[in-house]
């Protein structure tokens, strides 16, 4: 047994364990083992009924408001089981400060997820909060209106409808996100050459509708990734990039960003992948795994979710991801998806059926078809090359994105 984002390990109570009963209290339940060293070795607690009301006088007088929580003995390892469960009433602070977990750490938040935990303690999304401004116009959302959904005049009902205003019929967030102009960051597009250092074309989108957002995004893909193939009298459009993978991924990171947080989603166009990050992590509630699943849909901006939903930008139900990977259904190259607390990355390669690869790494590739997953040995005994050049070629195929590593140490696996 080890420690780990949901359970941490206390050889005995001290204050220390109260940043760990805020965090779970903030962002997700957990549990805190009494009695247990950090390496997993039971020591026992001498007096079990003491200590724990030890634990509780502590959080009730140090946690504030208080948590959900209860508290287990077992007699037979002189264990305390502390199970904290998230909270309603957010944020919980311990010493006038929330926290969150980190791996096995206990950190303060920073301001983004503080103003997080405030909504989510007063039941509110951001883009629902009064963006201060009365002075907002709406062309470009009235045209996409008139264009998708054949109406002659876009009038204040309409906007209501749509929920761009708060209870006492001021803007709010959602508002101004759709306005012509508004004060958010917005998208920042730039085309690299062979490397990094050599910028083709840059372009940054902000301070305007985030549907102009989203349609000059559409025109980047258009300019650098598509082209006209003649075939004797006829003329063939062609992807190097599926355009309905990337409508997806686009449409997707503006509707699930974490609009309070001053920074730009990030598209960078390489000549074989294109990359687009987007601030804020995953929504509340939902595991990385059901995002890859498709199995929830749960929108950070439900809002904006609505009025793309309206203009047939995405799918209502949660499906992106899944369109995503059916858009590259017959491609050698598959699409990536890297999740941290505060970015999502999609990176959507150039599609090809052709791997860029040495006669060497072909013959590793060759294993590792229909499926397989194999260990190092069992590659090494595959293809007859010694163990250290079949770790070498991993390395590379793994640096091209060729290669999956599943499992640790003797259970490790690859796959393609």
């Amino acid at each position: 047994m080890k420690e780990n984002k949901n359970l941490e390990f206390k050889s005995a109570v001290t204050n220390s364990f109260l940043k760990t009963v805020s965090a779970y209290s903030n962002f997700g339940e957990g549990m805190i083992l009494f009695g247990v060293n950090d390496d997993g070795s039971v020591c026992g607690i001498t007096n079990l009924q003491q200590t724990c009301l030890d634990i509780e006088n502590r959080i009730n007088d140090s946690i504030i408001p208080k948590p959900d929580f209860e508290i287990e003995t077992d007699d037979l390892q002189n264990i305390i089981r502390l199970i904290i469960h998230e909270g309603q009433y957010k944020p919980y602070l311990y010493k006038g400060k929330a926290y969150r977990r980190s791996d096995t750490a206990s950190l303060e938040v920073n301001q983004a997820e503080l103003k997080q935990l405030v909504l989510q303690g007063s039941n509110l999304y951001f883009e629902e909060l009064a963006c201060g401004r009365e002075d907002l116009t709406f062309q470009e959302l009235s045209n996409k209106l008139m264009e998708k959904m054949d109406i002659s005049v876009v009038s204040e009902d309409i906007l209501r409808t749509l929920g761009l205003f708060t209870k006492d019929r001021k803007f709010n967030n959602a508002a101004a996100l759709l306005a012509d102009e508004n004060d958010f960051y917005g998208i920042d597009i730039a085309k690299f050459g062979n490397s990094i250092n050599e910028i083709m074309d840059r372009e940054t989108i902000s301070g305007t509708s985030v549907l102009k957002q989203y349609n000059s995004a559409l025109a980047m893909i258009r300019r650098y990734y598509q082209y006209e193939e003649i075939s004797e009298i006829e003329r063939k459009k062609v992807d190097l990039i599926p355009e309905n993978a990337y409508r997806e991924a686009v449409a997707n990171a503006l509707i699930h960003r974490d609009w309070s947080m001053n920074s730009h989603i990030r598209i960078s166009l390489f000549p074989d992948k294109i990359e687009i990050k987007s601030p804020g992590g995953l929504p509340r509630g939902i595991t990385a795994e059901e995002y890859m699943r498709g199995d929830i849909s749960c929108l950070r901006n439900p809002v904006l979710g609505n009025v793309f939903f309206r203009m047939h930008y995405i799918e209502m139900f949660g499906t992106g991801v899944r369109r995503i990977l059916l858009a590259y259904e017959n491609a050698k190259i598959k699409p990536k998806f890297e999740i941290t607390d505060n970015v999502i990355s999609v990176i959507l390669p150039v599609i090809t059926n052709q791997y860029h690869i040495t006669s060497d790494e072909e013959k590793i590739i060759n294993v590792l078809e229909n499926g397989k997953q194999l260990s190092s040995s069992e590659i090494v005994k595959a293809t007859g090359y010694t163990k250290s050049k079949v770790l070498r070629l991993i390395e590379h195929l793994k640096e091209k994105d060729y290669i999956k590593v599943t499992g640790k140490g003797r259970g490790t696996k690859y796959s393609l």
